[in-house]
Order: C-alpha cells, then structure tokens, then sequence
C-alpha cells in the first residue's frame, strides 16, 4: 500500500527565488551563534557598553516600525541608528565634559596656595595671612536649635579658627526662639574663643511700619521685617564704634565649608599685591544639587533681573556682561547685586566715620542720604512695590562708592568657586554637578527666551538722583472710611502718577507685595503675596 502522505506526490513545489536563500541564513545563524563568546568579551569594553544597552529594546522598535525584512526603509534605519546612537554620544559628551572641561573645579592657584595653609597647619589665624579684622553676622530662624548645634555651629567656629580668635566678632541673632534653640546658642557661645554677641529675643513687631492692603488691614511687609532683623545682628557695630573692622561676612542659614568662607574673604578678585579688591563679593547658594536659590535678591551687571535657576543662571539680556564672565570661569563676576547665602562686605561702609566725603542722595520721597550712611538694610516704601533688602544693601553699597558713575565695574561680585547649600546632602553633591554645567548654557539660553526671561522691571533704567515720574498705588483718602472688618472697610485707591527724585535700588524691584500672616490657618504659609491691583490701561 502506498504511503497516505507524499509531498512530492501530491503537492507541486513552488519554485525558490534562489536555491542559496536558506543555506546563506542558516549559515549566517550559525556563524552569529558561533561568534557570540567573543562578542561578549568585546562588549565588556566601556566604549561597546552604551551602544549595547539600548540595543535590544531598539532592535524591538525597529522590527516593529519596519515591518517584514524586505521592507526596510532608509528613513526606519536612521531612526534606529538614532535611537542608539543618541544616547552613547549624550553619554560619551558628559564623560568627557566632567574629566576634561569641568566647571569651577580647578582652582587658580592664590586660592591653592592659601588651601594648603589652611590645611597644613592647625596654627590659629592661618588662613588670614595679613591680620584682617573680620565682623561675622547672621540672623537665623532655628527650631530646636539643630542649626547651631550642628553642621552650621561647627563650620563658624572652625572658621573662627582659621581667621584667629582675636581677628573675629561674632554677632548672631535669633528672633523668638524656642528653649532648645536658646540652649544652641548659649552653647556655642561658651564654646566661642573670640568676642561674641549672641542675642535670643523677641522683636516687638509693633515697632515696625505697615502698609494698608486692599482689605483696609494694616500689614507688615515681609521685607521691612527682614530688614529690622538683619540690622539688629549689626548693632555691635553702634555698641563698639571704636574697633574698626576690614570685612563684614553676613552668612545665611546655610551649610558652608570653612576654607571657602575664608576664600571668599581674602581670594576673591585679588590686586597685584595679593589684596581682595570688592565693596561685596557673595557665595551661589543651592537649594538642591543644580537649582540656584537666590533669584529674589541677585541682579546682572546691568540690572537684569535671573533667568531660570541652573547654570550659568544670568541671561543674554543686553550685553550679557554677567553671563559671559561665568561662562569665562571667572571668580569675580560682576553683578549689580548679590547675595548667594554668604556675603562679604567691606566693613568701612558700615561704620559712619567712614563716611564723611561719601556722595549724598537728594531725593524728596522721604528717601534720605541717613538711611544708607553708614549702611543699613531697608526696604521699599511704596506698596506694591518691593525689593529684596539683600539687593537693595548693594545698590546703597555702589552708590556710596562710585556716585552715579557706573561703568563695567559696580564693585559687587559673585564668586562662582563658592558655593553653599541649605542642606549637608546637597553641599556634599556640589562638587559632583558642577563639573558638567558647562554643557547647560544653550538649553539654559533656550528656555529663558521660551518662558521671557528676565521678566521686565519697569524702573530698572532709573539712576540715583534721576527726576522721574512714577505710577504708585495710592488708597483715596477723602471721606470718612468705617473700621477694618464692618461693610464697605475696603478702602479705594488707583494707581498716580508721582513726580520724584529717585533714590539706588530701582532695579531691585518689582511689582508685587509680600506681608507678613498675622494669624496663618493650618496649612498656610507665614507669609502672604497680596494680589496686585490691576494696572490701568
């Protein structure tokens, strides 16, 4: 009986396109099986590593977007060739960024020199090789004391030790602190070798002017709160006016390392006898290991306002002075104003004898030449207007030391090789992330123009002593207003045109309004943002 199933007899075979097709593919499978050992040993090489992990996923796409084998397009090669390809050179641009082109990594060696005294040796007073007077202040908000009883009281006292113990006055002050935080401070106190003033009190708020809100409330605004405390860490600047002091260090509520704190002071923007030349040079504060803190009180040379918070943070508005000095590497880039958590002053300005052939401003908006000589922090009158009273210390600071001649060099700088965090994890990482900022600036510029930056200050032009006129919000005072609370206590008001002589500080501003909570519900902040009245027009 015949076999029941003959392909050869029942079926006709269809003609092969050609009689090599299969043995080409099974012997390309067996020459890929027979090959994979070593291509495992070459994958192990780095520069295979980041062709390698995308691939299987890609070739799965690629399948996908191609279809059967013969129909394969040019356009789905290229986009799995990028899909692979993308990555590694990403990958390979950041390597090499980081070991060869790092950013404020490689110090200039005046602050090399002075590092290795300060490493060196334990002799007191070390890192401040001409026997500089320096005046520490700081003002700080420190539940339960954890602050200056931890990394931020040990870095202070390390530094004293670097500037020597009879060099230093250290000034603190704290309003309202709880026990544990009063018991941080009497601690540091006894631990500190140089003169010291560490005052825990409570600031009578009423002592501090307000403005009315649209509500018919009297606020206090948040930056003349600020400003009343900062100048209360200087007040032994009034109690001792005999001792003279060279630099003024104001340090945030930050941690910093000592050595840079002492950089700060003495490396930045040095002259040819090995002297630091600046009225101000500040610190660039972060808030985490890439977003700059600071915007609020930081200006551009020519009184731009930030751009988006990572490096190189200035925009290329106008000449783009500042943006360009970063990108430069430079350590003394030049600014309008500062801040950055850490700032050091030239004392003198702070000490009125100083003062006597200092310019004086002429200015009818009960702006007086009193209020910035000697230096003092303020902050603006206007409502709905406001100013951080950190920028606002540099425009009076400027001005007292160079009049309304302002050219390329305001004397305020910001020193991009020292930077503080609000939290030791995050100081820990600085090292690390800067050495690939260099690769931010063109996405950086990118989304600056894509969002509007820097945002517009319509009195940034103004100098001191300009005779302006001004739109300033101003409440109708005529008729007879019922108390804050009963119907129809809102009072009225509308913008004016006010004619003026202007005082430093007006790029600082902008419109807005900040006041203090008097009494915050669960879940809000201290401080509240009063929505603007609208502009006219």
């Amino acid at each position: 009986m015949a076999p029941r199933f003959r392909r050869s007899e029942e079926y006709e075979l269809l003609p092969r396109v050609s009689s090599d097709s299969v043995r080409s593919s099974a012997t390309s499978d067996f020459e890929h099986h027979g090959s994979a050992t070593s291509k495992i040993q070459r994958l192990r090489r780095p520069a295979w590593l980041c062709i390698w992990l995308p691939l299987r996923p890609a070739r799965t796409l690629y399948a996908k977007l191609s279809g059967p084998r013969g129909s394969r397009r040019p356009l789905t090669r290229a986009i799995y060739w990028a899909i692979i390809t993308i990555p590694c050179a990403i990958v390979l641009l950041v390597l090499f960024t980081a070991a060869f082109r790092p950013s404020y990594t490689h110090l200039p060696d005046h602050y090399k020199v002075l590092q290795r005294k300060c490493q060196e040796s334990q002799e007191p007073g070390r890192g401040n090789i001409n026997n500089e007077k320096v005046f520490i202040a700081a003002t700080l908000y420190d539940p339960d004391g954890a602050l200056v009883g931890g990394d931020w009281g040990s870095a202070v006292l390390k530094l004293v030790e670097l500037l020597g113990p009879e060099n230093v006055h250290v000034s603190v002050y704290e309003n309202d602190a709880d026990p544990p935080a009063k018991a941080s401070l009497e601690s540091l106190e006894k631990k500190l070798t140089c003169n010291s003033s560490l005052i825990s009190e409570h600031l009578p708020l009423e002592e501090i002017p307000r403005v009315t809100i649209p509500s018919g409330e009297k606020r206090m605004k948040r930056i003349a709160f600020l400003a009343e405390v900062r100048n209360r860490a200087l007040r032994p600047f009034e109690t001792n006016p005999s001792v003279r002091f060279d630099k003024l260090l104001f340090i945030n509520d930050v941690m910093f390392s000592p050595i840079d704190a002492v950089h700060l002071l003495f490396s930045t923007n040095i002259d040819a006898s090995g002297h630091a030349q600046y009225g101000a040079a500040c610190a660039v504060d972060f808030i985490n290991a890439f977003k700059f803190y600071d915007r609020f009180a930081t200006r551009d040379l020519e009184g731009y306002a930030m751009g988006i918070p990572f490096f190189p943070w200035f925009t290329n508005a106008g000449n783009a002075d500042s943006r360009r000095d970063v990108l430069a590497q430079k350590d003394a880039v030049r600014v309008r104003a500062c801040w950055g958590g850490m700032t050091a002053f030239e004392a003198k300005w702070f000490q009125g004898s100083y003062l006597d052939d200092s310019p004086t401003v002429v200015d009818n908006t009960n702006f007086a030449a009193s209020e910035i000589s000697p230096l003092r922090f303020r902050y603006e009158k206007d409502p709905f207007w406001d100013a951080s009273e950190c920028c606002l210390i540099h425009a009076d600071l400027t001005y007292l030391r160079h009049g309304r001649n302002i050219t390329t060099d305001s004397g305020i700088f910001t020193n991009p090789y020292i930077r503080v965090a609000y939290d030791s994890r995050t100081l820990s990482w600085l090292p690390y992330t800067r050495r690939i900022e260099r690769l931010y600036s063109f996405i950086h510029n990118f989304l600056n123009h894509a969002v509007g930056l820097p945002s517009y200050n319509p009195r940034r032009l103004e100098q001191p002593g300009d005779e302006v006129v001004e739109k300033v919000w101003k409440y109708d005072e005529t008729g007879e207003k019922p108390s804050p609370g009963e119907p129809g206590s809102n009072p009225k008001g509308s913008y004016h045109d006010v004619k003026r002589v202007v005082g430093p500080g007006r790029f600082c501003g902008s419109r807005k309004l900040l006041v203090l909570n008097d009494n915050p519900r669960e879940g809000e902040k201290k401080w509240m943002d009063v929505p603007l009245p609208a502009l006219p027009g």
